[in-house]
């Protein structure tokens, strides 16, 4: 088992094609159809099946896949280790829960670029659970996400505490308390959400019953507050980007303290020049907030 064909696995699983997968490594089709054979043959299983013009993985393969993706991981932490430690360089793979993504990084990763051109960043969002478990896999080199898990793999790191604003059309009335949500439509991302467990905690307390929309876009979650539909409870970040283009009032409440948020980071993966200096960015643009 080479290095070549892991690559080669991952390539094909990642596109479902060889001629694909031989356009991104730069090799003939036939080499990599004879690579991943072998492949097949010193293992005694079959990796991938044809479906109609493509290739799907198997459950061996899936199992196999699993590995290279580690040690295809590893190997390039070895490289970053001999390399030169000036100046950060290669793909840096970052993953972001969207409220992040939306509201604090495109001034970080703007800046990031500018500071860091040798590095290649491949960026994505998803839910934290998501995320964390692309770390784990090391599918992703960090991720920012606002909750915490109990994961053995995972380090955690304090970016900064996210306030909450409630968020209303000016149509919905002034709104100076949990008893004014009464008979308002609410729209929250799905359970699991940190500022949704807020909201849920504070009208809990206040012994305010309400039904809640769950809706996994704050593009579209805005839009229905533009519209008078409803309101919500967001991350200042998101607020101070849409209100310039929505009628949005916004409210605060010293019962809905702010959220902490966290950079995430596989703790077998110690050395990576780039992540790092993305870290180190990411503390000094937002520890002011």
């Amino acid at each position: 088992m080479e290095l070549s064909q892991l690559r080669m696995l991952k390539t094909v699983a990642e596109h479902g094609s060889i001629v694909r997968a031989a356009e991104i490594l730069h090799c003939v089709p036939s080499n990599i159809t004879n690579r991943i054979k072998q492949l097949e043959m010193d293992l005694g299983v079959t990796l991938f099946i044809r479906k109609g013009r493509g290739l799907v993985i198997t459950p061996s393969g899936e199992i196999l896949l699993g590995y290279a993706i580690k040690i295809l991981a590893f190997c390039e932490e070895a490289r970053r280790a001999l390399g030169p430690f000036s100046e950060p360089s290669g793909i840096l793979r970052i993953g972001a829960i969207e409220s992040a993504a939306t509201g604090r990084l495109p001034t970080v990763l703007s800046k990031f670029h500018r500071d860091y051109p040798r590095v290649r960043m491949q960026f994505n969002t998803g839910t934290w659970q998501q995320l964390i478990n692309d770390v784990v896999e090391h599918k992703l080199d960090g991720a920012i996400i606002a909750t915490k898990s109990d994961h053995p793999d995972i380090l955690y790191e304090d970016i900064h505490r996210e306030p909450l604003v409630l968020i209303a059309s000016p149509s919905a009335g002034k709104i100076s308390g949990p008893q004014d949500l009464k008979g308002k439509n609410i729209y929250m991302w799905p359970p699991g959400c940190p500022y949704r467990q807020s909201l849920e905690r504070w009208l809990n307390e206040q012994q305010v019953a309400v039904d809640i929309t769950s809706i996994a876009s704050y593009g579209t979650i805005l839009g229905c507050v533009i519209s008078g539909a409803g309101v919500s409870l967001v991350p200042v970040g998101v607020f101070d980007q849409f209100k310039s283009i929505g009628d949005i009032n916004g409210y605060t409440f010293n019962q809905l303290p702010p959220v902490q948020n966290y950079f995430v980071k596989n703790r077998g993966m110690d050395i990576h020049h780039a992540r790092n200096a993305f870290a180190t960015l990411l503390h000094d643009e937002l520890r002011e907030i």
